[in-house]
């Protein structure tokens, strides 16, 4: 089989100081960030000048990493951050082009919410919004929703699965000339071209109408970042774009072949679903220079968030219990995010490392594909999972900002075009157009062609 032809996919994943986990201690990081809109405001204006496809953003709904005094010193993870879909709500008053992906949890939100939310940041955009639809996986969120304990993992997905077909339902409310608005004739808008969802399922009973009207892509892009068995069918059946974790090119090329095989089975081709695994580059003009500059930052490292991000990914144990230089000890199957507890097991298990040593390891990426040295050699890497079939694209994770993200640009983009593999200027105006998705037929005129 030959290699395959086209060019990659760009995400700018912002994590407010950075993905590495002591990224907001390192000198040329913007500690404030989570508060700091000018921050983010550069951020995008990098970003869009760079012609990146969207900007992604993670979120959670309660505080993480906090969970002892040191910790709470220390640790900045979902702590101080703006909720995400009002900062990109402003972001697209200043930016024109690149995409908004924002993270929202099936778990603690109601359906209408997220449809009405996002259709609106459809309409703001101009059409470049996307939705990236997660179960959350903390206990800490439970707290905030009147629960002692979080949701079971089985009954999160078949929940979520169930919130996904009631949100698009609802996107389906209006056909797209509904809205007359004749001030002549006094007719606003045409009720046969307004569509009733009444849903009645076991977890939601939503009758509509959806108060906003067709969003500009049809529907905003829908993404899914869950990696587990459950994961993997409901992005087979909801996801057009995937946000995944893996190591090393094998993992990605398996899970590649897994969920693009499943979507047959749901009617769709392969080319409808993107998959763009994480990559936290580490990039200088010689390989001893780039791993110079990780070393730098892998310093900040506090022992205490360095267990606690292994504790928030190992379930039930926890690991202060036992020697840092010690081995991992048996982890029993967590409630939380399967593929990422499995992640670190298989890391730890294969590569036999010490506890310490593993929070070293996943601390910058926490379990994404990590790659340190010249823009040749990360992008001989970036170039080969995406012409093997491990990936469509990259979910750029810079360890610190801004300085990770203007490397990244300054140094790998030129790269990836010398080669031909990422554009020079935006194909489209909307973020359906930038990753060659097709926007969705309404229902009603799906109905009438079939006829």
């Amino acid at each position: 089989m030959g290699k395959r032809t086209g060019q990659i996919k760009l995400g700018a994943f912002l994590y407010p100081t950075g993905h590495h986990i002591a990224a907001w201690r390192h000198p040329e990081a913007q500690a404030d960030a989570g508060s700091n809109f000018a921050h983010y405001a550069e951020l995008a204006r990098i970003a869009e000048a760079a012609k990146f496809d969207l900007i992604f953003m993670a979120d959670g709904v309660g505080t993480r990493g906090t969970d002892t005094e040191a910790l709470s010193r220390t640790a900045i993870r979902y702590v101080a951050q703006f909720e995400p879909l009002t900062l990109l709500s402003a972001l697209a008053a200043l930016t024109t082009r690149i995409g908004f992906v924002a993270t929202a949890s099936t778990t603690y939100n109601e359906p209408y919410h997220i449809a009405r939310k996002f259709a609106s940041l459809d309409h703001i955009s101009g059409g470049r919004a996307g939705w990236n639809l997660v179960t959350s996986a903390s206990e800490d969120e439970a707290h905030n929703f009147n629960r002692d304990h979080h949701v079971a993992h089985a009954e999160r997905y078949e929940r979520a699965e169930e919130f996904a077909d009631v949100v698009r339902g609802l996107w389906d409310t209006w056909e797209e000339d509904a809205f007359l608005r004749d001030k002549e004739s006094g007719i606003y808008y045409d009720p046969s071209k307004q569509h009733l969802l009444n849903h009645r399922g076991k977890h939601f009973k939503v009758r509509g109408p959806l108060n906003v009207a067709r969003a500009p892509q049809g529907h905003p892009v829908i993404v899914q970042a869950g990696s587990s068995e459950p994961g993997k069918e409901l992005a087979a059946r909801t996801a057009e774009v995937i946000f995944t974790a893996h190591q090393n090119a094998d993992d990605a090329r398996a899970f590649y072949s897994d969920v693009k095989g499943r979507l047959a089975r749901y009617g769709r081709s392969p080319d409808e679903l993107k998959i763009m695994p994480g990559i936290f580059p580490v990039v200088a003009k010689t390989e001893s220079e780039a791993r110079e500059k990780f070393e730098q930052i892998q310093e900040l490292i506090h022992p205490a968030v360095g267990l606690s991000l292994l504790n928030g990914m190992a379930g039930d144990v926890d690991l202060s219990k036992y020697p840092l230089d010690g081995p991992l000890p048996e982890v029993t199957e967590t409630n939380g995010s399967k593929s990422r507890q499995k992640l670190m097991i298989d890391l730890a298990r294969r590569e036999n490392l010490t506890i310490r040593q593993l929070y070293l390891r996943v601390a910058g990426a926490r379990g994404h594909w990590q790659v340190i040295g010249t823009p040749e050699q990360i992008v001989d890497q970036m170039e080969d999972w995406f012409k093997t079939g491990a990936a469509d694209g990259f979910n750029v994770m810079p360890p610190h900002l801004p300085a990770g993200l203007t490397d990244f640009v300054e140094h790998i983009v030129p790269e990836l075009r010398r080669r031909g593999l990422f554009r020079s200027e935006y194909e489209g105006q909307t973020l359906r157009s930038h990753l060659g998705l097709r926007e969705p037929q309404h229902p009603a005129h799906a109905a009438v062609a079939a006829e």
